[in-house]
C-alpha cells in the first residue's frame, strides 16, 4: 500500500513539473524570418522583445525589420537574405541633417559611408513601429569601415537615419514568446 501511495505521489508531481506544451501554432522553430510579436532576441546580454515587424517589397526583393525593445531602448534588426544571410543591428538618430535626395557619399560620427543600395519600397507591418506611417518608403543604404552601415528612409517626407552595425547570425538567439507584446504597446 506505501509504494501504491508513493507511485502516486511521484506520478502527481512528475506530472507537474515537466514542461507544459506551446499553444496550438506556436511549436515552431524560430528563425531570423519568421519572429512574431512577444518572441526574443538575444544579444551580447541583452533581452530584446520583439514589438514590431516590417516586410519590405522592392520589385521582388524582399527583406525584413523587426523593431526590437528593452526598456525604454529601441532598435531595428534587419534580415536580407541577398547571396548570403544580411543581419544589421541599428538605432534611429537624430543628428544628422539629411534632405530628401541624399549623397553618394557622407560622414557621421567621423566615420565616411558610401552608399551601395537605394530604391522604393512597399511594406506591410505588424505590431508597434511608433513611427513609419506610410506604406512606400524610399530608402538609401550606405556601408562604412569595420561592418558599420547606415540607413537612410523616406516616409512621405518624414525622414529616418539609423546607424549600427552587421553582425554575425549566430551571435543572435532567439527565444520564442507567448504571441502578445512584452510592453503592451497599442498596434499600429
Amino acid at each position: 500500500m506505501l509504494f501504491f501511495g508513493l507511485a502516486i505521489a511521484f506520478a502527481l508531481i512528475w506530472q507537474r513539473a515537466r514542461p507544459k506544451p506551446l499553444p496550438r501554432g506556436r511549436s515552431r522553430r524560430l528563425n531570423l524570418f519568421n519572429l512574431e510579436i512577444g518572441d526574443f532576441v538575444q544579444h551580447f546580454g541583452v533581452d530584446w522583445a520583439v514589438e514590431g515587424k516590417l516586410t519590405y517589397n522592392d520589385g521582388g526583393d524582399i527583406w525584413l525589420e523587426y523593431m526590437l525593445q528593452d526598456g525604454d531602448r529601441l532598435c531595428w534588426l534587419s534580415v536580407e537574405e541577398d547571396d548570403a544571410l544580411e543581419v544589421t543591428l541599428t538605432t534611429t538618430v537624430n543628428d544628422l541633417d539629411v534632405r530628401s535626395d541624399p549623397p553618394d557619399r557622407l560622414t557621421y560620427g567621423d566615420l565616411e559611408y558610401r552608399l551601395v543600395e537605394s530604391g522604393t519600397a512597399t511594406m506591410t507591418r505588424i505590431g508597434n513601429l511608433r513611427s513609419r506611417p506610410a506604406e512606400r518608403c524610399r530608402y538609401y543604404d550606405y556601408e562604412g569601415e569595420s561592418y558599420r552601415v547606415l540607413s537612410i528612409e523616406d516616409w512621405g517626407g518624414d525622414i529616418e537615419v539609423s546607424v549600427g552595425q552587421k553582425i554575425p547570425p549566430n551571435s543572435v538567439t532567439l527565444l520564442p514568446g507567448t504571441g502578445q507584446s512584452v510592453y503592451n504597446l497599442p498596434s499600429s
